[in-house]
């Protein structure tokens, strides 16, 4: 007996084929939306049904709810899964799904409503016993009352968007005199990205890594941890190039505070199906609650690899209500593993998105070799969404032919004359302070001298 009748997948490109592939292997029947620019994806190919649900901008197809829901209601879904990003983490989109006798795959609405303000959830993980980057109480309503703040913590500081994610509305502000052309940018970018405008203000931390848990809640009360992800390599813009699982700086006995700390946000507030909690850690090895982040995430293919847990799987069958199965004592982690995030992006000018025609593709393989993505030759990639095209992910029995692997990996890949940031990775892999583990969010400005 399938877990669900049917499952509509709202989202596209490699995430919507990902979702699809655990469907099948799940035997549950699949339906696919897409805008008017996807009409030829691989996600629309690959599902059993497919439905237009507007034309190419977000906001009037991925970001549509209205029509998300009628293309579920009308393809008899009885369950929807967001994937990442769009709509992903917004608690109205969840609640209409359960309004209308469909399951949300992912946490309940109450759950992504204390964390889609991050402001709120900082203010919850501090009341858990987690402690938090100096910062905003609340999400900022007035400019004066940023500047105050700003003053009060001592610049630099970092805006940051109070929903929504991926980098999106992220800055950096060096003077008073920035700020408030700075918030507005922000504001407006996110504006653009989730039609939520809030920002709150954080302290800038010297050279801190980014360090992120996978955890798994069931409805009956069980949750646990799977392990840590380093995503310390970012571009200025805050947007990962490159994880890996584990994160080689970490003792065992942070790990295990900071695994208890994840758990502690998990339980404070009831968390089920799979999310993330995220941390700075900073040089002194003092480790601050940044966010958490309902939903699966680009990079869970790491911890895939090094659990041999399939986390979207999960993610269905807690949704349909049954046990985890499992409890923390019971993961056994094996290997190292690197995931390389394959962007439509040219690094030698400041990453400025490259759209086309995907002329020619050659995937790597081999062991210890897998690529998530939704590209063919022929494939035009679109200017609209997000740049990314495709994860390699490799694993090693340990970093180094984890590495060695990924340099292989990557020269193999070919992916046309289509700008793309597999250079940029080989680099990476090359670099000497990465080879050693010293990675913090100011890499790549840094060590590979990029902006």
């Amino acid at each position: 007996m399938p877990l669900f009748k049917k499952i509509l997948v709202a989202n596209r490109g490699e995430i919507a084929v990902r979702i699809i592939r655990a469907c099948r292997d799940l035997r549950i029947p699949v339906v696919a939306v897409y805008s008017q620019a996807d009409k030829d994806s691989l996600h629309v190919r690959l599902a059993d049904q497919a439905m237009c649900i507007g034309p190419p901008p977000n906001r009037d197809s991925y970001l549509n709810i209205p029509n998300i829901i009628s293309a579920a209601l009308i393809t008899s879904c009885d369950a929807i899964h967001p994937g990442y990003g769009n709509l992903s983490e917004m608690a109205s989109f969840a609640e209409n799904c359960e309004l209308c006798n469909m399951k949300f795959i992912g946490p309940p609405a109450a759950v992504i409503e204390k964390m889609q303000d991050k402001a709120q959830a900082r203010r919850l993980a501090r009341e858990a016993g987690v402690r938090v980057v100096p910062g905003s109480e609340n999400s900022l309503e007035r400019e004066a009352e940023a500047i105050s703040l700003a003053n009060k913590l001592g610049y630099p500081v970092m805006i940051k968007a109070s929903f929504g994610g991926g980098g999106k509305g992220i800055r950096m502000v060096q003077s008073e005199e920035d700020l408030v052309r700075v918030m507005a940018q922000a504001k407006s970018e996110v504006e653009g990205a989730f039609n939520r405008s809030e920002v709150y203000l954080e302290k800038v931390l010297e050279e801190p890594k980014h360090v992120e848990f996978q955890i798994l809640g069931d409805k009956h009360g069980a949750a646990v941890h799977l392990g840590e992800r380093d995503c310390s390599i970012q571009t200025v813009k805050h947007q990962k190039l490159l994880e890996e699982s584990p994160c080689i700086s970490l003792k065992p006995k942070l790990r295990d505070r900071m695994g208890e700390a994840a758990l502690k946000v998990a339980r404070a507030i009831g968390y089920e199906n799979a999310g993330t909690v995220e941390f700075l850690v900073d040089k002194a090895n003092k480790f601050y609650f940044l966010e958490c982040n309902t939903r699966i995430q680009v990079e869970h293919p790491v911890t895939e690899m090094v659990t041999g847990i399939d986390l979207v799987k999960e993610q269905i069958r807690i949704a349909a209500g049954e046990r985890l199965g499992y409890a923390g004592r019971d993961l056994r982690f094996r290997g190292h593993a690197i995931e390389c995030r394959i962007t439509a992006e040219d690094p030698d000018n400041r990453f400025l998105p490259c759209a086309g025609k995907v002329n020619s593709l050659i995937l790597p393989g081999g062991p210890g070799v897998r690529v998530d993505t939704h590209l063919f030759p022929g494939y035009a990639v679109p200017p609209f969404y997000d740049s990314l095209l495709a994860k390699l992910i490799v694993w090693g029995r340990d970093r180094q032919e984890a590495i060695a692997r990924a340099n292989r990996a990557l020269a193999e890949f070919h992916i046309g004359e289509l700008k793309t940031t597999l250079p940029l990775h080989r680099q990476i892999l090359a670099n000497a302070f990465f080879r050693k583990g010293e990675v913090y969010t100011n890499f790549i400005y840094r060590r590979m001298k990029m902006e």
